[in-house]
C-alpha cells in the first residue's frame, strides 16, 4: 500500500508504526458489508483516473442513492451517464485501468471510505438496463479498500437530489448548457 515516497514522509514525521498498524487493521481487498452498506446509501463519489503519462483527472460522479453497488466482495459497479461528451475519466480507464474512488458520508455522522483498484468499461452488459440512464456499466476490482478519519468533512446536509440523476421510467432533464449557441449544434443525441 506504500511506496517509498510515503515511506520516506512516514519517516520524517515518525508515522511508520501508525501507517503501517492502520494498513493491518483496516485495509482489505474484498468489500464487506459495511462497506456495501456505505456504497449504497451514497449519492455521489469522486473518481481519480491517469492517463498513460501518469497526467491525473478527477471526477464527480453522482446520482441517486443506489446507483452505486457492490455487485459482489470484489467487484463494484457503477453507470456513466449522459455527460459532457469529453470522456476524460471513460477515455483514461481505457488506457490505464488504474482508478481511484473516494467516497463521502455528510451530516452528523460523516464518513469516508477510499478504494483503489482497477477498472474496465463495459458496453454491452446485459445490466445496463437495470441502471436508470446508463450508456456504460464501470466495473472495479478493488485492490485497496480502507475507511478514512472523517475529522476534516464539513458538516453539510444534502437538501435534495440532483434533478439531473437519472430516475427509472422518467425522461431525463436535459441541462441548459446542450441549448446554448456555442454548443447545440455539435450535441449528439442522446443515447437510449
Amino acid at each position: 500500500m506504500y511506496h517509498q515516497g510515503s515511506r520516506e514522509l512516514q519517516d520524517r514525521f515518525s508515522s511508520r508504526a501508525l501507517a503501517d498498524r492502520l494498513e493491518e487493521k483496516l485495509r482489505r481487498e474484498r468489500f464487506n458489508d459495511a462497506d456495501a452498506a456505505f456504497v449504497a446509501e451514497s449519492p455521489f463519489f469522486f473518481l481519480a483516473t491517469a492517463d498513460t503519462e501518469g497526467r491525473p483527472d478527477c471526477s464527480f460522479k453522482g446520482g441517486l442513492p443506489g446507483f452505486v453497488q457492490v455487485a459482489a466482495p470484489d467487484e463494484l459497479v457503477f453507470p456513466d451517464y449522459d455527460g459532457n461528451g469529453m470522456f476524460r475519466s471513460l477515455g483514461n480507464i481505457a488506457v490505464n485501468p488504474h482508478v481511484g474512488l473516494l467516497f463521502l458520508r455528510i451530516g452528523e455522522k460523516p464518513g469516508r471510505l477510499r478504494i483503489n483498484g482497477t477498472a474496465r468499461v463495459d458496453f454491452e452488459d446485459p445490466r445496463i438496463a437495470e441502471f436508470a440512464g446508463a450508456q456504460a456499466l464501470i466495473r472495479v476490482t478493488p485492490t485497496d479498500i480502507f475507511p478514512n478519519c472523517p475529522r476534516y468533512i464539513p458538516r453539510l446536509e444534502l437538501v435534495e437530489p440532483s434533478i439531473y440523476a437519472p430516475r427509472p421510467e422518467t425522461p431525463p432533464v436535459e441541462p441548459a448548457w446542450k441549448d446554448f449557441d456555442a454548443f447545440k449544434d455539435v450535441v449528439p443525441p442522446r443515447r437510449a
